[in-house]
């Protein structure tokens, strides 16, 4: 997007390693070496590889040197300072497919990533996920940071993986959660606690985009914008299609712009809405500019998850575009929604009560303008100016407790400003 920071980095080990710098828990006061692992593909980019690109551009631009290995075939586009680690394979995880990489060659990809960037702290995602990032916590020799994207209160998976990785997970000087919802996760199965930082949004760029007069909608037809993974039936889109039959019912020009890529779903709004199938426009997979613009145009944003959100970046990014959104009550959304101050909630699973909320903001244009205010308001929080703040805070106290290092090579003892920030984030410090 084009209010994106951008910054140019050499390639990582180009130059000597700068010498942490003790004793300040202000955040970093000269340029750090950071390298972010991502365990995701770019090949089939999600929330967590948008998050791990944007936090990347943000520290670039903040003065901060990054690199980030993620899987990603050769001919797969990424960004420059992303180095690509491979091809990945689909894997059922956590009700969604995700494309990892692992093995032998990939270790040795891992090793000499490490070495070539000799960083000051390396920031691990979804650390336990059988991927790069993984690999990375077993041979990274530098202050390591850990972020849990994942809501999963109960996976006898990680349970019973635990014993198997327990010790490397000792070598995690701090943690980091996008929301209560991953820091249960992060309790249950990692144990010890977690720094709540939210996921980051460039507000600006959805509160700037330009609508497409192709896209809005008048008031007796408002337009309803849906994003996400059409092919998971934990993000909703058949809860959409059910409730679209009663809105049409009421509201017989309303227009649904759905956004996304899955197979089979033409069959599916046919079957949901048979001679109404028109009122349904399938995008495709958008682009960020797109992405903006669709937003920006829509009436609503309707967010109909039945489970598995830890936190609901695109909901921020529809607030942030002025679209009111409505969403599952999910605790995940309920935070972000302010408990419904900011937008409006239904009960998940149920399209009848998505119907209902529609129509009844459809024929209510103040409380729209409410939800709207309230929304400015609270996507401020999200914004990378004030994240990438607080993660940098991490990386400080982290590297300000990197004298207690372990004969195995750990870092068992937090300092006490790392302890100071967790106990900011548990009293909800944004």
């Amino acid at each position: 997007m084009p209010d994106r920071p951008h910054a140019e980095s050499p390639r990582p080990g180009a130059r000597r390693r700068l010498a942490p710098r003790r004793g300040s828990h202000s955040g970093p006061q000269r340029p750090l070496r950071v390298g972010i692992v991502c365990p995701y593909s770019f090949d089939a980019p999600g929330g967590v590889q948008f998050h791990v690109r944007d936090l990347a551009l943000a520290l670039r631009a903040a003065g901060h040197e990054v690199s980030v290995l993620a899987p990603a075939s050769e001919n797969t586009p990424v960004p420059e300072f992303v180095v690509p680690a491979g091809r990945a394979v689909p894997i059922r995880y956590n009700g969604s497919v995700a494309r990892l990489t692992f093995g032998p060659v990939t270790a040795r990809r891992v090793r000499r990533w490490l070495a070539e960037g000799e960083f000051d702290v390396v920031h691990l995602h979804e650390p336990l996920t059988p991927s790069v990032a993984l690999l990375a916590l077993r041979y990274a020799e530098v202050p390591i940071v850990a972020t849990c994207h994942t809501s999963m209160p109960r996976s006898r998976a990680l349970r019973a993986a635990f014993p198997l990785v327990g010790p490397v997970v000792e070598k995690i000087a701090a943690r980091i959660a996008v929301s209560e919802d991953a820091r249960r996760t992060v309790v249950d199965h990692l144990g010890g606690d977690a720094v709540v930082i939210p996921n980051g949004v460039y507000a600006r760029d959805f509160a700037t985009a330009t609508p497409r007069s192709g896209w809005q909608g008048r008031p007796d037809t408002p337009t309803i914008a849906f994003l996400g993974r059409l092919d998971e039936p934990r993000k909703g889109l058949d809860i959409l299609l059910a409730a679209a039959g009663t809105i049409l019912d009421r509201l017989p020009g309303t227009r649904f712009l759905v956004a996304g890529s899955g197979t089979g779903v033409p069959d599916r709004v046919r079957a949901a809405l048979g001679e109404r199938a028109g009122a349904v426009e399938l995008l495709g997979r958008v682009s960020d500019e797109e992405k903006a613009a669709l937003l920006a145009s829509a009436d609503l944003y309707v967010a109909p998850q039945t489970g598995g959100e830890s936190f609901g970046i695109v909901l921020v990014e529809a607030m942030s575009a002025g679209a009111v959104v409505v969403a599952s009550d999910l605790g995940a959304f309920r935070r972000v929604l302010d408990d419904g101050a900011a937008g409006a909630l239904f009960t998940t699973g149920d399209p009848q009560a998505l119907a209902a909320q529609v129509l009844s903001l459809a024929a209510d244009p103040e409380r729209c303008e409410r939800y709207r205010a309230r929304a400015r308001d609270a996507v401020r929080q999200y914004d990378w100016s004030v994240v990438t703040g607080q993660v940098l805070a991490v990386y400080e106290t982290v590297l300000s407790a990197g004298d207690a290092v372990g004969s195995d090579g750990s870092f068992p003892a937090l300092s006490d400003g790392v302890r100071g920030v967790l106990g900011r984030a548990r009293r909800g410090w944004r």
